[in-house]
């Protein structure tokens, strides 16, 4: 069992700055992809930085996060069949369960936590955003919202649609009203995420549709979702039960459009364990990337956390498993 531990804030910008010089210095061409493992033991990696000039061990995560450099299991949840998971209590930053936490797995649409982080950082709520034919998804089992090229809404009604009903092609036209292209907005994602140090992830499209060298870690995840946490507009949306708007087709003409949330805790199909009370997450759900959930959630004695579980076998035994790990929080 590993241990965990919360380190210096002071600057994962100038950490992963550091790392990338040195990559580029073994790699001859600052335009190679860089790969920073989280491994205690290598010399350019998310846990252990070598400062060439001087010698120093610098500190890459901040105070406020916590790291598992490995499995942890400090509470008693034994969860065999999921893929990767984890719990992270907020309050006395600490991890309480990790498995496989820095192993890469197919993240579905997980994903959209990072494209909404990225939207709403650099988008404005009313800013206007036009479909393209891009829009048109045709992978079957597609969750979409049904859009057609020249649909317009604003950015505030897609990230709800986005983050709530998990559309696909909300997901697109979001990428392209931001930074013009798809790949754009992908490479914008991935600057965006290693600059959280979360480099065990790569994506190469804004839904988390199938895709070859699309993939993230769990942690990778953690530190993505507690850094969405942090924009009041993300925080709403994701306790939101239900949502109901009305977006206008290329002609004017309105076009009504309600969903209610695919978070199986809000909506009542499975009850919260007893002493957790469930804030919002996101699910996400493919052939590739089983059945995947993650969650904010509040304790008796108003402890936080975060919880998360990747690759399980079901929906039905993806909650039943959330809420073994959620039981051992309390």
């Amino acid at each position: 069992m590993s241990g965990v531990k919360c380190t210096s804030k002071r600057s994962i910008r100038r950490i992963i700055a550091v790392s990338l010089a040195a990559a580029s210095v073994l790699t001859g061409c600052g335009g190679s992809k860089y790969d920073m493992a989280y491994e205690l033991n290598s010399e350019v990696s998310s846990y252990q930085l070598l400062n060439i000039s001087n010698q120093e061990t610098l500190e890459p995560f901040a105070a406020d996060l916590c790291v598992a450099n490995g499995d942890v299991k400090k509470v008693g949840v034994d969860l065999p069949d999921v893929g990767a998971a984890a719990l992270f209590d907020l309050k006395d930053l600490d991890t309480l369960y990790a498995k496989n936490v820095n192993v890469q797995v197919n993240p579905a649409s997980l994903t959209k936590i990072m494209t909404a982080l990225v939207a709403i950082k650099y988008g404005s709520p009313d800013q206007m955003l036009t479909a393209s034919e891009n829009v048109r998804i045709t992978e079957p089992g597609a969750q979409l919202c049904g859009l057609k090229p020249g649909d317009q809404m604003t950015l505030d009604q897609a990230l709800h649609i986005l983050l709530i009903y998990s559309a696909n092609d909300v997901a697109v036209m979001i990428a392209e009203g931001i930074s013009g292209s798809v790949e754009e907005f992908v490479a914008l994602m991935n600057r965006e995420a290693a600059e959280l140090g979360a480099t065990n992830c790569n994506f190469t499209n804004p839904n988390g549709l199938t895709e070859e060298n699309h993939y993230m870690t769990a942690y990778d995840l953690y530190l993505i979702f507690q850094e969405a946490l942090k924009y009041e507009l993300f925080k709403q949306i994701i306790q939101m039960t239900s949502y109901n708007t009305v977006y206008r087709d290329k002609n004017g003409a309105e076009i009504s459009f309600e969903t209610s949330t695919t978070n199986q805790y809000l909506k009542g199909t499975y009850e919260m364990p007893e002493g957790i009370t469930v804030i919002g997450g996101k699910t996400g759900t493919t052939n590739a990337a089983g059945h995947c959930l993650i969650l904010l959630s509040t304790g008796r004695d108003g402890t936080q956390y975060i919880s998360v579980i990747m690759k399980d076998t079901s929906g039905e035994e993806l909650y039943a498993d959330m809420t073994k790990l959620l039981e051992a929080a309390e």
